[in-house]
């Protein structure tokens, strides 16, 4: 019985000293090593009520990370598993590629330095005006947000 309880106390000490540590590296920010984040840009367009936008959820293990990808096209798409995920070293960019239907996209972008959002390269509307940011999801019970009109043409 003794033998367990200096197990148990062994761990119970490791996990305090290990935990501070664990937690003032997620204080300064950034992308996490390890674990699952979700970004997402989902809106409601007012007019017809469909969805706009997309949502990456980007999962981080020891061996791969891996990537969910979805869309919009009036309803949100099938979940789509991306190939060749590749999330920079350092956190600060990522790029994957997904297959719709016959033809393959790759899809990259950049993530703020505090990890908060995530901008695709390219843009929204014909002109590329508005830059795709996606924000980090913390309330997966929020309504999706009103969907902002793109811009009139520029003659």
């Amino acid at each position: 019985m003794k033998t367990s309880h200096r197990i148990g106390s062994a761990l119970l000490l490791a996990s305090v000293t290990v935990l501070p540590a664990a937690l003032a590296a997620n204080k300064a920010g950034g992308l996490p090593r390890y674990g699952m984040v979700v970004y997402s840009d989902l809106c409601v367009h007012e007019g017809s009520g469909e969805y706009g936008g997309q949502r990456i959820t980007l999962q981080r293990f020891a061996e791969v990370d891996t990537v969910i990808y979805e869309y919009t096209a009036g309803g949100l798409s099938w979940p789509l598993v991306a190939n060749d995920v590749n999330v920079d070293p350092r956190g600060k960019m990522m790029y994957f590629t997904v297959q719709e239907g016959e033809e393959e996209r790759t899809i990259s972008g950049k993530f703020s330095p505090n990890g908060e959002t995530l901008t695709l390269d390219g843009g929204y509307c014909d002109d590329q005006s508005q830059p795709m940011v996606l924000s980090k999801v913390r309330d997966f019970s929020r309504a999706a947000k009103a969907c902002k009109a793109c811009p009139a043409p520029k003659r």
